[in-house]
């Protein structure tokens, strides 16, 4: 006789049957009456076992409509050519490899002037509080949110790429734009991390219940010094990150 408390077997049982595709990705779980008669256990019970699996990110509850499979269309992220401009683009490198991907991708910007957070400031070598501007994007894969993307660039690259301070998106990226002002981007260097999301991480990227967030924080070098340090938070259920280091060509001859 098992020692988990009912309630865990329960959640066990589901779990199961979801990862062996009984129940596949948007699928309608068995209502809590009908799983408290195949379980032989109270209403309460049930909702505890299937609370448990939305604190997992394995399902979603909307009131009175029942818990659904949670739905995940992954998207696969390529760090190493993510801004890298010997691969070729059309416009900034999200918008590329959404589209290459045959996706959709949408996304909202704003620009403010901002002091210097202490954590940014040591990655950009700059006095913590001094300007900088921010330019932060919430950007969507067909309509759905996937991440939110804050740069930060140290004040005194404002006199030679002022076009950073406007508004409205740049059409060639960032990276292209510096690159044709004289500020070429010769590394970079990544920082990697997963936490739960802040309530307003949770909301501006649609987060439930059970699902963490992905950092991605990467500080841009020019040859003599960092030039911008961009913070990517990315829903932990929707995306995946992959990096190519050193020569793969064999990858793409063996047949």
């Amino acid at each position: 006789m098992s020692e988990q408390p009912k309630y865990q077997q329960l959640a066990a049982a589901l779990r199961r049957e979801i990862d062996n595709g009984v129940y596949p990705p948007g699928a309608r779980l068995p209502s809590e009456s009908e799983l408290s008669a195949r379980f032989g256990a109270s209403r309460n019970t049930v909702r505890n076992g299937l609370k448990l699996l939305v604190s997992e990110g394995l399902v979603t509850s909307s009131q009175g409509l029942g818990y659904d499979v949670r739905s995940h269309e992954v998207f696969e992220l390529n760090a190493s050519r993510f801004e890298n401009l010997t691969f070729p683009q059309n416009g900034d490198s999200y918008t590329t490899d959404v589209t290459n991907a045959g996706r959709r991708p949408h996304q909202t910007l704003r620009v403010e002037m901002r002091p210097a957070p202490p954590d940014i400031a040591e990655r950009l070598k700059v006095e913590a509080g001094s300007k900088t501007v921010l330019r932060f994007c919430h950007r969507y894969v067909d309509d759905v949110p996937w991440s939110t993307q804050a740069t930060y660039y140290p004040g005194w690259l404002m006199e030679r790429a002022p076009r950073l301070t406007e508004p409205g998106d740049i059409a060639e990226g960032t990276t292209r734009y510096l690159t044709g002002a004289g500020v070429e981007q010769v590394g970079y260097f990544d920082e990697i991390a997963t936490r739960m999301p802040t309530p307003e991480e949770a909301r501006l990227l649609e987060i439930g219940a059970g699902v963490p967030v992905l950092l991605w924080t990467r500080t841009g070098h020019s040859r003599d010094e960092p030039v911008r340090c961009t913070v990517t938070t990315l829903r932990g259920d929707l995306n995946r990150m992959n990096y190519e280091i050193g020569d793969l060509a064999a990858l793409g001859g063996a047949e």
